[in-house]
């Protein structure tokens, strides 16, 4: 009977006590949206909806957490405080070894600060959540762009063919001195009287363009083709993301 009592209680909250929480709770769909938006734009897995029911629901239960404390009293943070092993969760169950190569890590750290922006939203931090959203979708855009053209390298295979193996070798060498990087593995055959090289090269994306350029504006070089992918032998499970 006590415990009907305190849910009615619960249910005839002051009527600025529901506006607020209606506030918050748009308020973490919308910063929550925002974030979800910009990775639904990059094809990413956990997109609109994802991140917006992540923020929405961080939101809810820190709502909750505030407003159950209040009413029966207890720690006000301990339902909140679930979140994050909760979110923890969900965001190892996004990073994927696959290929070679390990995938989902910023998936999986955008979920969790989406949980940080509504569990702010919730607690009535509206600046915070409001900057912590900028800041998220600086880190994602204008640094991913960054991070991926000029930071993170990226396997790639070259296949030469030219008259002479020597001649290869040699723009190989050239061009590579230049961008400063080495040969990972290369393979060198003959046959029908032309030569070919096939080498993999750790690179950025801008200095795989330079060096394709490089090799294509080569005199010595007749063919010259760029693959992104993994190493050789590989070939059949096809390109890591």
């Amino acid at each position: 009977m006590d415990i009907f009592l305190h849910w009615l209680a619960l249910a005839d909250q002051p009527q600025h006590v529901l506006t607020q929480s209606i506030f918050r709770l748009l308020l973490a769909a919308i910063l929550g949206g925002c974030i979800g938006f910009q990775r639904e734009r990059r094809g990413k897995a956990a997109g609109l909806r994802t991140n917006m029911l992540i923020c929405v629901g961080s939101a809810t239960f820190t709502i909750l957490s505030l407003s159950l404390a209040s009413t029966f009293g207890g720690d006000r943070t301990r339902i909140a405080a679930q979140i994050i092993s909760g979110i923890g969760f969900i965001g190892a169950g996004s990073i994927l070894r696959e290929r070679g190569s390990i995938t989902g890590l910023t998936t999986a750290a955008t979920m969790f600060v989406a949980a940080g922006v509504g569990m702010a939203a919730g607690g009535g931090m509206p600046v915070l959540a409001m900057f912590t959203t900028v800041l998220v979708l600086l880190a994602l855009s204008v640094l991913g762009r960054f991070e991926t053209q000029r930071l993170k390298l990226i396997p790639a295979r070259y296949s030469l063919v030219g008259n002479d193996i020597k001649d290869i070798i040699s723009v190989i060498n050239t061009t590579l001195s230049g961008e400063h990087r080495l040969i990972k593995d290369i393979r060198l055959s003959s046959k029908d009287g032309h030569s070919h090289a096939l080498l993999r090269v750790d690179a950025t994306q801008l200095e795989h363009e330079q060096i394709l350029r490089q090799l294509e504006a080569a005199p010595r070089i007749t063919q010259c083709e760029l693959r992104t992918g993994p190493a050789f032998g590989k070939d059949s499970e096809g390109d890591s993301s």
